[in-house]
């Protein structure tokens, strides 16, 4: 992955086309994270990488957190990035119609519920996204790299990304990405979910546990009440010593 320049342009090899602009609702946040009120009032909250979710928005108006969003998709408008998520909603859902036995559906009752939430989310995210003219909440970032002072932020969330695509992603990238996110928060990250796209643990989980611990970190696996896909149903709860 390219770093960013410092001018704020697209990293050249950034192509729109191979970005998947989808997310998650403020509410799912709260079940995935395992989040009480008391983790976000008046708090500097980071999440990345942040998608189409909606939760930025909401935890800036509801709890007055200031939170940063983080992801390499915001190197595009707001106006591209809607047009952009519809189609992978579309998309999305269409896929998942289609292998329904691997996803457990309490929260959303049918396909039409989950489409209803994945709408809920983007539009939720592009509005706010729309008011941020500044880019001061929502930024564009290429980990394992981003622009913040050490230990920013109190509470670090990352969502379906680590481990999510370990096919995609070697060891060292998601070292290199965990060691940023360290460095930027000083209390702290939880990530969801510990399992890949097929429902399996990472497999360099218990050497990637191993090395964090050896960095100062506490952390323990933590059961969370919410499971769509089969199987992702735990986080990662780090906390510096």
């Amino acid at each position: 992955m390219n770093i960013p320049t410092e001018n704020g342009k697209k990293p050249i090899s950034l192509n729109l086309d191979r970005i998947v602009f989808i997310g998650r609702t403020f509410e799912e946040y709260k079940l995935m994270f395992s989040l009480e009120d008391n983790d976000l009032y008046g708090r500097q909250i980071l999440d990345c990488p942040s998608g189409a979710c909606s939760f930025t928005a909401i935890a800036a108006k509801k709890y007055n957190a200031d939170v940063k969003a983080c992801d390499i998709a915001y190197y595009y408008t707001p106006d591209e990035l809607k047009e952009k998520g519809t189609l992978d909603i579309e998309h999305v859902i269409s896929r998942i119609g289609e292998s329904k036995d691997g996803f457990l559906w309490d929260a959303f009752k049918n396909v039409d519920g989950l489409k209803e939430a994945r709408t809920k989310a983007i539009n939720d995210c592009i509005t706010d996204m729309k008011l941020d003219c500044e880019r001061k909440r929502y930024i564009p970032v290429e980990l394992p790299w981003l622009p913040f002072d050490n230990e920013s932020f109190d509470l670090t969330l990352s969502a379906h990304f680590l481990f999510t695509y370990a096919e995609q992603l070697d060891y060292e990238f998601h070292r290199k990405t965990l060691q940023e996110l360290m460095r930027v928060t000083r209390t702290e990250i939880r990530i969801f979910p510990t399992v890949d796209l097929e429902g399996k643990r990472y497999a360099y989980m218990d050497k990637l546990l191993q090395w964090i611990r050896n960095e100062g970190w506490s952390i323990e696996e933590v059961k969370v009440p919410y499971e769509f896909q089969i199987n992702a149903n735990t986080m990662l709860k780090l906390c510096r010593i």
